[in-house]
C-alpha cells in the first residue's frame, strides 16, 4: 500500500476503531500493540489477495517463509527489507512483553497455522477450486485467526488463563461462537466484491456451488448462521459466567482468574457490536463506490520489491 494510499484511506478504513471496541478495558500499551497487529494483518491479507490475482506463486511463498521465521525470531527481523515482514516482527515483538512466555508459545503455535492456512487458501485459489462447505468452515477458522483473537482476549484482561479454563466446553464455545459470527458477517459483507472478483473462498460461495443454492438462498443461509451465533452466544454465556463464580473460591488467585474470565466473556459479546459497526462503517466494505467493485481502491498491484 503507497504511502499517498495510507494517507488518503487509513481512516476510513477504520482497522483500529475493530480492536478498541473488541478489548475493552485493556491497557493503553496493549490495546495499541493489539490495534498496530490488527491493522498488520489486514495489509497482509491484500497482499496474499494481489498475490493470487496477479499469479505471483514465488513471491507468495518467499512472504509465507520470511513470516514464519520472522514469528519465532521476530528481534531478527526488525529492519527486514520487506515491510511487510518487519511489521510483523515489530508487533509481535510488542505483544510478547505482556505475558509469560507460555502465553508468547501458544500464541507463536496459532499463528503459524493460520499462515499454513493462507498457503492452502492460496492454492485453492489459484486453481479456482471452491471448498465443499465443511472444509471451508473448518479452513476459515484458521484463515480469519480464531485462536488468535481469542488468545488476545487475556492480554486485555492481563492475565493468561489456566488450561483448563481456556479448555472449558462453555468458555470455548462462547469465544468461538464470537468468532464465528464475525467471520460469517464478514463473508456476508463481503459477498458482492468477491463474487465480482471471481473468489472461491466465502461460504456463501461455497453454499451456492456446492449445497446448489441461488444467490439469494445462500444470503439467507448465511444470515440464518450468523443469528444462530448471536441466539447460542447468550445461553453458552451464562454457563460461562457460572465457572467464574466457581473460580472465584475466595482466594486471591480465584478472584483474579475469576474476573479475567469475565473480562473475556464480556469482551466475546463487545466482539459482535464491534464487528457489525466496522463492516457499516469501514471503506473496505463500501464497494459500490469503487470503480472496480473486486479490487479496493487503496491497494497497488504490485509485491514489495516487484515490478
Amino acid at each position: 500500500m503507497p504511502a499517498e494510499k495510507v494517507a488518503e484511506y487509513a481512516d476510513g478504513l477504520c482497522y483500529t476503531d475493530l480492536m478498541a471496541g473488541y478489548y475493552l478495558g485493556a491497557p493503553d500499551e496493549v490495546l495499541q500493540a493489539i490495534a498496530d497487529f490488527s491493522a498488520w494483518f489486514f495489509v497482509w491479507d491484500d497482499r496474499h489477495d494481489r498475490d493470487i490475482v496477479h499469479g505471483r506463486t514465488a513471491a507468495w511463498r518467499r512472504l509465507r517463509s520470511r513470516l514464519h521465521r520472522a514469528l519465532d525470531a521476530p528481534a531478527d527481523h526488525l529492519h527486514h527489507e520487506d515491510p511487510l515482514v518487519a511489521g510483523l516482527a515489530d508487533s509481535v515483538g510488542r505483544l510478547f512483553t505482556f505475558l509469560p512466555g507460555t502465553w508468547n508459545a501458544r500464541f507463536t503455535r496459532h499463528f503459524h497455522e493460520v499462515i499454513e492456512a493462507y498457503d492452502r487458501e492460496f492454492r485453492n485459489r489459484v486453481a479456482a477450486r471452491v471448498p465443499s462447505v465443511e472444509e471451508y468452515l473448518a479452513l476459515r477458522r484458521l484463515t480469519f485467526a480464531h485462536w488468535i483473537w481469542t488468545d488476545l482476549l487475556e492480554l486485555g484482561a492481563g492475565r493468561e488463563l489456566p488450561d483448563g479454563v481456556r479448555k472449558d466446553p462453555a468458555f470455548r464455545r462462547a469465544a468461538l461462537l464470537s468468532q464465528e459470527f464475525a467471520a460469517w458477517y464478514n463473508d456476508l459483507c463481503s459477498l458482492p466484491k468477491e463474487i465480482a472478483g471471481d473468489e472461491v473462498h466465502n461460504l456463501g460461495i461455497s453454499l451456492i456451488t456446492h449445497e446448489g443454492m441461488t444467490l439469494e438462498e445462500a444470503v439467507d443461509e448465511v444470515r440464518r448462521r450468523v443469528e444462530d451465533c448471536i441466539a447460542e452466544f447468550l445461553i453458552v454465556e451464562r454457563n460461562a459466567l457460572r465457572l467464574a463464580e466457581r473460580l472465584d473460591d475466595g482466594t486471591v488467585r480465584g478472584k483474579e482468574v475469576g474476573e479475567a474470565v469475565r473480562v473475556c466473556l464480556g469482551n466475546m459479546r463487545n466482539w459482535f457490536s464491534s464487528v457489525y459497526w466496522f463492516h457499516h462503517e469501514s471503506g473496505r466494505y463500501m464497494v459500490d463506490s469503487w470503480d472496480d467493485r473486486s479490487t479496493p481502491p487503496y491497494v497497488n498491484n504490485e509485491a514489495a520489491g516487484e515490478k
